[in-house]
């Protein structure tokens, strides 16, 4: 029986990146939502502590989110984190007050010398991802300040009894330095977990339960070429073997010669393949529209349609498999329960944002739960080609979301010829396999240029490339000047309608890694 820590949604964007890491010290997490009774969360067996994650709310809001005081009072340790600490603070009867300033981004964190069973392994200093406007003016009876910002702010504080514990900045993200030994001190230092969690339990579990939950009934898989629907075609695929139909669907969005290669190695790993060419259709459908999110509710529906009708002609399907993972989830709203929303919506993924409510199939979504780096492993544990499990991220609605503005057949083509450019270049420099994502972006604007002795006025390709873990959060990669320079003139030289290429060097914060 697995060891568990219950993380309490309040609908911070983080929530999913704090379970990622303790499953990276393998510790197995459950998320629940913000509202969640004590009765449920005591279902869960072994619970060995609880989150509380942060949230966009001041705690002193009239309608803000809150936990039942009774899981206060559960037999175990518990951490609050950004507002997850203030909410703590104010249950068990402290003050949390408006700060005279915010504090956003960075920040320097001084540890007090009192001392700490979270921090106490920790330099005297350290930089961490603060996000707040609130802070706790007063702390409850017993409690002591263990780290604070040069503000004076409280940064971090526990009780004497060893059982409270809350954090004013995100432990859980990459730029919080030693973040990672603040948890795994949580964890193992005062949780006293073990770490008795891995992916290939997950496995395991993951194809008993697709059994127990499909039984005999028949599934239909719509596949894009991507890692996730790849990975989750194939864990189905070894747990119910011929119920399971792929459609694949060429939607007219892939990359260069995409659709003969993906189709190729799907063939090859063994799958029930049915193959549609809707690209016209998709292209009608989307022509004229310039909204992104438009451009993705159209896509998403049009996919679920196109499933529909090749379900029609199975007898007997009533499933739909998609490979919907944790970063999809969270980006497109999270958490919702009683009436509150959870995460800001910061866009939808046709996986979770673009279903009608008449959809005749069940959804089936049994990478839900994981991050892209552990779908990729969970794909070498079952044997998904290295060509499809090292494949860069590729978004469901493919190439609509990196053609902003209209969507025509020739920017289509102005876009594939430079993104499979860039992806030369960076092959051939030896770079690819280290860059996280790397694509070009066609934009809605045009400059003026000068090409032999003709005045020209075309179009704009932006290069993105990031590194990321886990996409919560990137940093944009640092590619040799000399690879840009080749790159840029390659594209201006070879691919009519482009006359500029600039470079998008914006990390994630503040931006998103695609532009839509």
């Amino acid at each position: 029986m697995r060891e568990n820590i219950i993380i309490l949604d309040c609908g911070s964007q983080f929530t999913q990146l704090i379970a990622r890491r303790l499953r990276e010290l393998k510790i197995h997490s459950v998320i629940l939502p913000w509202d969640s009774s004590v009765e449920k969360i005591s279902s869960y067996a072994k619970i060995h502590g609880v989150i509380i994650s942060g949230g966009p709310d001041s705690v002193n809001a009239p309608d803000s989110i809150t936990i039942a005081p009774e899981i206060l009072k559960l037999d175990c340790p518990i951490l609050g984190i950004c507002y997850g600490m203030q909410l703590l603070a104010k249950l068990l009867g402290g003050v949390v007050s408006s700060g005279d300033s915010e504090e956003y981004g960075l920040t320097r964190i001084r540890l007090t010398g009192e001392k700490s069973r979270l921090l106490g392994n920790l330099p005297e200093n350290i930089n961490a991802l603060m996000s707040h406007g609130d802070n706790v003016s007063r702390l409850p009876g017993k409690f002591s300040v263990t780290a604070e910002t040069l503000n004076g702010v409280c940064a971090a504080i526990e009780d004497e009894s060893g059982k409270y514990f809350g954090l004013q900045f995100h432990p859980e993200v990459a730029n919080t330095e030693h973040g990672m030994d603040i948890l795994r001190n949580f964890a193992f230092r005062i949780c006293e977990c073990s770490g008795d969690w891995d992916l290939e339990n997950w496995v395991e579990n993951a194809i008993a339960n697709i059994k127990s939950q499909v039984g005999g009934e028949k599934i239909v898989c719509g596949l894009s070429g991507g890692v996730d629907s790849s990975v989750a075609a194939a864990l189905v695929n070894r747990a119910v073997g011929e119920q399971l139909t792929c459609v694949f669907v060429n939607h007219g969005l892939m990359r260069l010669n995409e659709p003969e290669s993906v189709l190729k190695s799907y063939e090859n790993m063994g799958l029930n393949i049915i193959y549609v060419d809707a690209s016209e259709r998709f292209l009608s459908e989307l022509a004229g529209v310039t909204d992104p999110e438009r451009k993705r509710h159209i896509i998403g529906k049009l996919f679920i349609d196109v499933f529909d009708e090749q379900a029609a002609k199975i007898p007997g399907v009533k499933w739909l498999l998609q490979g919907t993972i944790y970063p999809d989830v969270i980006e497109s709203g999270g958490v919702k329960s009683a009436g509150k929303k959870g995460a800001v919506v910061i866009k939808s993924h046709h996986n979770v944002g673009g279903l009608p409510e008449n959809m005749n199939l069940k959804l089936l979504e049994p990478l839900r739960d994981l991050f892209k780096d552990e779908v990729r492993k969970i794909g070498e544990l079952i044997r998904v080609p290295d060509e499809i499990v090292s494949r860069q991220p590729f978004p469901g609605p493919g190439l609509a979301v990196r053609c902003l503005g209209e969507i025509t057949q020739s920017r289509l083509d102005v876009l594939r010829l430079a993104d499979n450019i860039f992806t030369q270049e960076l092959r051939r420099s030896g770079l690819y396999g280290n860059i996280w994502q790397a694509f070009c972006v066609l934009l809605p604007v045009r400059s003026v240029g000068v090409m032999g002795d003709g005045r020209t006025y075309q179009e704009v390709v932006a290069l993105r490339a990031v590194n990321s873990q886990d996409a919560m959060t990137a940093e944009w990669s640092k590619i040799d000047y000399e690879v840009l320079d080749i790159t840029a003139k390659r594209i201006c030289n070879e691919v009519r309608g482009v006359n500029r290429v600039v470079l998008d060097i914006t990390s994630k914060p503040p931006a998103t890694i695609e532009w839509e």
